[in-house]
């Protein structure tokens, strides 16, 4: 189970605000969270969920500094405005919601810092709940360039004729033969966004390319059971969960991984 970092460990954080060079040009909001020292440190970018880019998200920053990742969350609504996060996503979705190609885009150029860091060790994975993990996919299969990807119920991924919009125009199973990371999918059984029978399919294409992709699927659990806050809340997946997460990184993003 997660929660059994060392007690002599180093626990010194470094974490704030910064703005850096995204993928077209314009500066957006990040949050860093990385340990002290001079590394060398994996990388990890967070894509956030459709809830925005709130104080859960880093919490989950300063979680994986706190087990030896240089963590970087963008705020991927920050060209909408800012404000309240549900306010801040509110807009954004009826904007039409986030544009694909922007949104990868803004996730390779936060890979790309992270791995120009003096302190970085050269790999770097890339981290998404919700719409996040469907993003986080996403990034992986159509730019590459990641060590290792996790997507925690993404919903999405799998997506009909009639689900494709000109924001998102293409169904993100349709990169599955250029995906060229291990991909680590957690998932709920009572879960409606994707449902079972959608990750089977994920599962299936996978299969079918030859991917290297381990998913865990939880009975007890439905969609955002890491959520503490919520009543989707799931104490015990949740916590095997996060475990799974951190074994995952640790082999592939690992120095000599």
């Amino acid at each position: 189970m997660w929660n059994s970092l060392r007690t002599d460990a180093p626990a010194g954080l470094v974490a704030g605000v910064t703005a850096y060079q995204a993928g077209d040009g314009d500066l957006v909001h990040a949050y860093v969270a990385r340990p002290e020292g001079p590394g060398p440190f994996p990388g990890v970018v967070l894509a956030h969920h459709m809830p925005g880019w709130d104080e859960l998200y880093r919490e989950f920053a300063r979680r994986f500094a706190d087990h030896g990742y240089t963590a970087i969350c963008p705020d991927l609504y920050c060209r909408t405005g800012h404000g309240e996060p549900d306010d801040v996503a509110a807009a954004a979705r009826a904007a039409g919601g986030l544009v694909d190609d922007t949104v990868v885009a803004d996730l390779v150029a936060a890979r790309d810092l992270l791995r120009a860091l003096p302190t970085a060790n050269g790999k770097v994975g890339v981290f998404g709940t919700c719409s996040g993990g469907r993003h986080a996919l996403l990034a992986a299969s159509k730019a590459g360039g990641f060590d290792a990807v996790a997507d925690l119920w993404g919903g999405g991924v799998v997506a009909s004729p009639e689900d494709l919009v000109p924001q998102r125009p293409v169904s993100v199973l349709d990169y599955t033969a250029d995906l060229d990371a291990p991909l680590l999918g957690l998932f709920g059984d009572e879960d409606q966004f994707p449902t079972p029978e959608l990750v089977d399919r994920h599962e299936e294409e996978l299969k079918k390319h030859g991917k290297e992709y381990e998913f865990h699927r939880y009975a007890d659990a439905g969609h955002g059971f890491f959520y503490y806050h919520r009543s989707a809340y799931r104490a015990d997946s949740a916590m095997d969960g996060w475990a799974k997460v951190f074994d995952f990184f640790g082999r592939h993003l690992s120095t000599g991984s």
